[in-house]
């Protein structure tokens, strides 16, 4: 269980870090390198910022729950 735990962890840690990245600042960001900063000039918030939201948030509580078992495990084992 522990390594599972480690496992998803480091994978949930680096995917936040990319997704983070791929987010649009104020200056622009990353995302504006795959095509995204002409279409986010052109309306406020689209389907693809609101999925990209979605995932890095999904993505972040299963960082925490990872987070979590480990501690647990670690105070139980």
């Amino acid at each position: 269980m522990r390594m599972f735990l480690d496992i998803l962890l480091i994978i949930t840690s680096l995917l936040l870090v990319l997704l983070v990245l791929l987010h649009r600042a104020k200056g622009g960001g990353l995302s504006s390198l795959f095509g995204g900063g002409v279409q986010s000039s052109l309306s406020g918030s689209t389907v693809v910022e609101k999925n990209l939201d979605r995932i890095t948030i999904f993505t972040g509580v299963v960082w925490v729950i990872a987070i979590l078992g480990i501690g647990l495990e670690i105070k139980f084992a």
